[in-house]
């Protein structure tokens, strides 16, 4: 086992409102070592009226398959 920040999963999925606040903790993941695993997903919350995102990261030393 590769080991992660905190002792985390390999494997992250950030979710959040679609604003700076996200963008800022996915930055934050890439700086730790974290990489973009897939393409980020996005919907809109009607209860909340805004819109939601999520990406997936992976630990950078990790051997994930696609």
């Amino acid at each position: 086992m590769h080991e992660t920040p905190d002792n985390r999963p390999i494997y992250r999925l950030l979710t959040g409102k679609d604003d700076r606040a996200f963008c800022e903790r996915v930055s934050e993941a890439l700086a730790q070592g974290w990489r973009l695993y897939g393409s980020p997903s996005i919907t809109y919350d009607g209860g909340m009226d805004c819109i939601k995102v999520a990406q997936a990261v992976v630990w950078h030393g990790a051997d994930v398959v696609k």
